[in-house]
């Protein structure tokens, strides 16, 4: 069975007064949000990254461009279906994501397994195949000064049989 692998990374400012998502859980009472066009779910944007490149295709400012008004606020579970949909159409399913939260803020560890169910659910996968960890910077660059969040995330694609 032919595997192929990819990798993703976004990052997104926080801004007080959004609604905060990461893997597809909203952050209830979270003081900041993340900044973008969408949602801003930096964790989802990595991931979906990483199955794109997988596949060889392009990056997701590709297929949803920030400059498109029907991607305005839309929530990014909805692009990570419509991304997985693009790699069936390639002939591959997911294998597994693997993927790092990189934040001072917020306290990602209560969140990670409802994370998991959130990205499995999407994905189409068990729990089992979903890694999410989270971790600071000790208070260095962006992240550390809890201006903003960034994601890291692998994929590995199989190809169907």
């Amino acid at each position: 069975m032919k595997m192929r692998v990819g990798i993703g990374y976004d990052v997104h400012r926080l801004k007080r007064g959004r609604r905060l998502f990461l893997g597809g859980v909203e952050f209830e009472k979270a003081e900041f949000g993340l900044e973008g066009h969408s949602d801003a779910d930096v964790l989802i944007h990595a991931i979906m990254d990483a199955m794109l490149g997988a596949a060889g295709l392009r990056d997701i400012g590709y297929y949803f461009p920030d400059k498109d008004e029907k991607y305005k606020g839309i929530r990014s579970t909805e692009l990570l279906k419509q991304v997985k949909e693009i790699i069936e159409k390639e002939g591959y399913t997911v294998g597994n994501v693997d993927s790092i939260i990189v934040a001072e803020y917020p306290r990602v560890a209560p969140y990670i397994e409802k994370i998991k169910a959130s990205l499995a659910q999407c994905l189409g996968v068990s729990e089992s195949q979903v890694a999410i960890k989270a971790t600071t910077e000790e208070g260095l660059g962006f992240t550390g000064a809890k201006e903003g969040v960034s994601a890291h995330a692998v994929a590995v694609l199989k190809e169907k049989a």
